[in-house]
């Protein structure tokens, strides 16, 4: 009975993995380059963990993330109080700004959007 027990539960934490998931890293400028240079599709996102409307942003991205059509998504996510370089590099005035890029050209911007739909048409601009 152990066992069985046992292999219900792995057989539970497969199905409650994801199989495709976009890949996420902390903001580093070679990181980046390094994603443009492969040309990959990216999702710059830059949060502040005080802030209300990144936090109702996360949910969303969060399960957009984990979609199959965004799997070789690499998502970067840049502080917005500790990194004002990149926030200044991005011309980003303000957190909860998303950036959508296909390798070295920008292709989509939003900020203040909590609009599941809305962001879901600005991930696939980087597609």
């Amino acid at each position: 009975m152990t066992l069985r027990f046992a292999s219900v539960l792995f057989s539970a934490a497969l199905l409650a993995t994801p199989l495709f998931a976009a890949e996420k890293h902390a903001f580093t400028p070679q990181g980046f380059e390094a994603a443009q240079t492969a040309g990959k599709p990216i999702l710059v996102e830059i949060h502040a963990p005080w802030c209300p409307t990144c936090k109702a942003q996360q949910p969303i991205l969060e399960k957009l993330e984990k979609d199959a059509k965004f799997d070789a998504l690499q998502v970067f996510h840049v502080d917005f109080d500790s990194q004002k370089d990149a926030v200044r590099d991005f011309h980003a005035t303000t957190q909860s700004t998303l950036i959508v890029f296909k390798g070295k050209s920008e292709t989509g911007r939003s900020v203040g959007d909590t609009g599941a739909a809305s962001i879901a048409a600005l991930l696939d601009k980087a597609l």
